[in-house]
């Protein structure tokens, strides 16, 4: 019987919390709103989709929400394009690579859109880590709502009660409780004030946490 690992991507494989946010005060600026630090920080896990919207229905944006949309994906590539030392968050890779050898089925589901997932796992080298990856551009509804989590396990013909979750935002930790799975919320200080108090296990650094750890989480 076959279990799953399902990895975030901001936050959780990359620290891109920094960068998203930085791309998104320069677009504050140009738009001319006003968007206070807590604010913004509720934002983290869900997509441009959902932040956009929510923001179109407090503020009078000059511009409609899809040119807004497609102005953030241009500029975080080019940001990230721009950074020659971009690395993955300490330890995560060797985790990624223990679990496919362990024989776990892993998936990544993230917000960000898949230009963006491309090019970070393809920088690196861990694409071939992962049987599915899915991008909030493939569903409707983004987290919290557990569509993108459910995806990951349909895909995969794995049960909800036999995955796993790992995320650094309350937006996704809600989300994978509301698939029914489990959730291992990691402590990224850049990820801002997040309640991860749901999760069924707490860490602050991917060597806290081994394979067997995870195992152990499922029934």
């Amino acid at each position: 019987m076959k279990q799953c690992v399902i990895f975030d991507m901001d936050g959780v494989i990359i620290d891109s919390e920094p960068i998203h946010q930085e791309c998104e005060r320069e677009l504050f600026r140009m738009l001319g709103i006003k968007v206070t630090n807590d604010e913004h920080d509720c934002f983290i896990g869900t997509t441009d989709e959902v932040m956009w919207s929510k923001l179109g229905n407090m503020h009078t944006l000059p511009i409609k929400i899809s040119e807004i949309i497609q102005l953030k994906k241009t500029l975080y590539l080019e940001y990230l394009k721009r950074e020659t030392y971009l690395k993955p968050i300490p330890f995560v890779v060797e985790l990624i690579a223990d679990l496919y050898k362990k024989g776990f089925l892993l998936a990544l589901a993230s917000s960000s859109p898949h230009e963006q997932i491309k090019y970070i796992l393809t920088a690196f080298g861990i694409q071939r880590y992962f049987h599915v990856n899915i991008s909030g551009e493939d569903v409707k509804l983004g987290k919290p709502n557990p569509e993108i989590f459910i995806l990951a396990s349909e895909l995969l013909r794995v049960s909800p009660e036999l995955c796993v979750v790992i995320e650094d935002s309350y937006n996704g930790v809600t989300a994978a409780k509301n698939a029914n799975m489990k959730c291992i919320g990691y402590k990224n200080p850049n990820s801002g004030k997040q309640d991860l108090s749901q999760s069924d296990l707490i860490v602050g650094s991917f060597n806290e946490l081994s394979a067997g750890m995870i195992y152990d989480l499922l029934p």
